[in-house]
């Protein structure tokens, strides 16, 4: 419900027309709205502002996990014409110089210099330190419209529209092919951050490289070097992920984006990880982040927290200014949770799934109470049970049907 209602919104506040103070396009999605005396007498630009290059396949991405989840055909009926229309943008406006990937370059000094989720002024960045000059394509941004494209194809099958389908595929296909060759970098062993206007590339090890898992635009291998590069000391303080490896030019610790760690970014992340079959790995990170909670108000996850390394009866160090609570960070440790228990839903089926399920070594059992399936709902425990974890449905109501699986990987 919350999904469906986050989507009706973005559909009706989609842009429908050109303005360079907003950064705004036809068939772009809002980057935030604001209210209030400075928005209203246009003394800043984010009344309704559309600067962000993530957005827009994102809203994509977002409809087709709802379709996914709920088969609500007649809402994704309606808001079609405004997922076509983000489409076009991706391909008429989001590839400004025509090379096949998505970039950003703001069109007035009043928008933003950094148009993704890491927009500070200097969170694109070359390993000497040297900002990146646009239009900049950044990595996670191409996984989006890969994502995006995907789960677009599987939305017009499901309206019978079969050619466009089999576009929507073929484009994903190739941004792979494509992506593959020119963000991999064999010197550091990951994808880098960004290619910049030259079509340089931003060789800095970055949290955005996780992203991809996301997205599933990386290979098997290289998915499997990526989340070895991130678990490792550079990057996992003993409390979380940082956004940048510790080794890299800019790294600080108690920067916005250049050495903090935010726990969203760790759980997308976390989603990633378990798409290829790597929940192992998600334990330590899970557990990691469950002990900086321990140090924070109500246990309640900040926006972010500094990346300094863990020391013994020492806690983390807490960012000046970190949003608490925070949306992004308040359903990251559900997300996670997803991720370890392998949890999935088919619809079509009427099953819940349990995909090679784990629990974070801090918890051994876990109750999941109104989990819903179309007009079904079930009550399930998750428990450990020696080395192995068992999941048993102690209520049902509907017809449901609950499937645990061995972990593919």
């Amino acid at each position: 419900s919350i999904a469906r209602g986050v989507l009706g919104y973005l559909a009706s506040n989609q842009a429908t027309d050109f303005s360079a103070e907003r950064d705004a396009e036809p068939g772009k999605i809002l980057h935030e709205a604001r209210s209030g005396e400075m928005a209203n007498t246009g003394e800043m630009p984010f009344k309704r502002y559309y600067g962000s290059v993530d957005a827009t396949p994102l809203f994509i991405l977002l409809a087709g996990e709802y379709f996914e989840r709920t088969r609500d055909q007649e809402f994704i009926a309606k808001i079609w014409p405004n997922i076509v229309e983000a489409l076009r943008w991706i391909d008429r406006f989001g590839d400004l110089d025509g090379d096949g990937f998505v970039e950003y370059q703001r069109k007035t000094d009043r928008g933003f210099i950094n148009q993704g989720w890491k927009d500070s002024v200097d969170s694109v960045f070359h390993a000497d330190g040297a900002p990146a000059q646009g239009p900049i394509a950044l990595c996670e941004v191409q996984g989006y419209v890969f994502a995006a494209k995907r789960h677009a194809a599987a939305l017009a099958k499901s309206l019978e529209l079969d050619p466009m389908a089999g576009q929507l595929e073929e484009q994903a296909d190739s941004l792979r092919k494509k992506f593959e060759e020119k963000f991999w970098s064999e010197n550091l062993g990951t994808y880098v951050l960004a290619l910049d206007g030259e079509k340089r590339q931003c060789a800095v090890r970055a949290s955005n490289s996780g992203h991809l898992l996301l997205a599933g635009i990386a290979s098997q291998e290289r998915a499997e070097k990526v989340a070895e590069m991130l678990c490792g000391p550079s990057f996992f303080s003993g409390w979380g992920i940082r956004t940048v490896a510790a080794s890299e030019a800019r790294f600080n610790p108690l920067s916005y984006h250049n050495g903090s760690i935010w726990p969203h970014d760790m759980s997308l992340i976390a989603l990633g990880l378990a798409n290829y079959g790597l929940t192992v790995r998600i334990d330590v990170m899970f557990q990691g982040l469950f002990d900086a909670s321990k140090y924070f108000d109500s246990q309640r996850l900040p926006e972010l927290f500094s990346g300094y390394s863990r020391t013994a009866g020492v806690g983390p160090v807490p960012y000046p200014h970190a949003c608490a609570p925070q949306a992004w960070s308040a359903a990251s440790p559900f997300a996670m949770l997803k991720a370890m228990l392998g949890l999935g839903f088919n619809v079509a089926r009427k099953q819940i799934t349990f995909h090679g399920p784990r629990l974070p070594t801090f918890l051994d059992s876990v109750q999941l109470r109104g989990l819903q399936l179309g007009a079904a709902s079930a009550d399930l425990t998750v428990s450990r049970s020696g080395a192995d974890v068992q999941v048993i449905m102690d209520a049902k109501q509907g017809d449901i049907e609950l499937v645990t699986l061995d972990c593919a990987h």
